[in-house]
């Protein structure tokens, strides 16, 4: 009966929507949780910082504790929502407030008061937090950043977005600027900025001598081993580079002389016919 395939027919389109429409609101609902729970984060952090800037120059030892306590309450959501940068920075941030509070009322605190031994425990702790939260971002930003330059297919927005990377890091070892993960950082941005400077060149080089303009290839390689210089690249592949564009130069040179001896060949044949 032909009812019959378009009733099934019917019913699995209409369970492809059911379907559809429950992975639609469960990715929305998703993020509207995520969403809520980094608003819930920011409004709590304003209040720790007011919270600060009130008892700036009247920190007991309750209210150091109880600082302190939230601050490391703070750090554990930062750490569950995992990749969210927003968070880590959020913490070093109001880390960074307490450790100028704590420092301004060290230098003030009375000799021989109890709270001497709990801000220095503070300072400690909080210090800590200061440096993982601060590393954490740094690392997720710039990784993020990386890989969407790599991604890119325009140079100017693969460079533009290295650099905001490299700004990540430079921002990070301010703080910290002997941290062998942030140095060993910065150097691979550096020789990845480096790269797409010199791909960008040689691959205008080639563009040009697949053309037959010789002259012109040889003037972007010479542009490619500049940057090569110039960016101080500490690659192993450094030198075996170089030596592939000097004989690229070489070959060019070779092909541009005799591409110039055979108009000259044609002219002077030309030349002679005419005569």
């Amino acid at each position: 009966m032909p009812w019959i395939p378009a009733g099934i027919g019917a019913s699995f389109v209409l369970g492809g929507a059911v379907f559809l429409r429950e992975v639609v609101l469960r990715k929305a609902r998703n993020r509207f949780i995520l969403i809520q729970n980094r608003l819930d984060y920011n409004l709590k952090n304003v209040h720790i910082h007011s919270s600060m800037n009130r008892n700036a120059n009247k920190l007991s030892l309750q209210k150091n504790a109880d600082i302190i306590n939230k601050i490391l309450q703070k750090s554990e959501a930062a750490k569950v929502l995992g990749k969210l940068s927003d968070g880590h920075w959020e913490v070093f941030e109001i880390c960074s407030e307490y450790l100028r509070v704590n420092e301004s009322e060290l230098e003030n605190v009375g000799i021989g008061s109890p709270r001497i031994a709990a801000l220095r425990r503070g300072k400690e702790v909080i210090g800590d937090l200061h440096r993982y939260h601060l590393l954490t971002w740094a690392q997720i930003e710039s990784r993020s950043l990386t890989e969407k330059a790599k991604n890119s297919a325009v140079v100017s927005e693969k460079l533009e977005t290295a650099q905001s990377a490299l700004s990540v890091l430079d921002s990070a070892l301010k703080y910290y600027p002997n941290d062998l993960q942030l140095t060993a950082s910065e150097g691979a941005i550096k020789e990845f900025i480096a790269s797409i400077k010199i791909s960008h060149w040689i691959e205008k080089a080639e563009r040009s001598a697949f053309k037959g303009n010789y002259k012109r290839a040889i003037s972007h390689y010479k542009d490619a081993l500049y940057f090569l210089a110039r960016e101080n690249v500490q690659s192993l592949e450094k030198d075996s580079i170089a030596d592939k564009i000097n004989r690229e130069i070489e070959n060019l040179r070779d092909l541009a002389e005799k591409k110039e001896q055979a108009v000259i060949t044609k002219k002077s044949k030309r030349q002679k016919i005419n005569d």
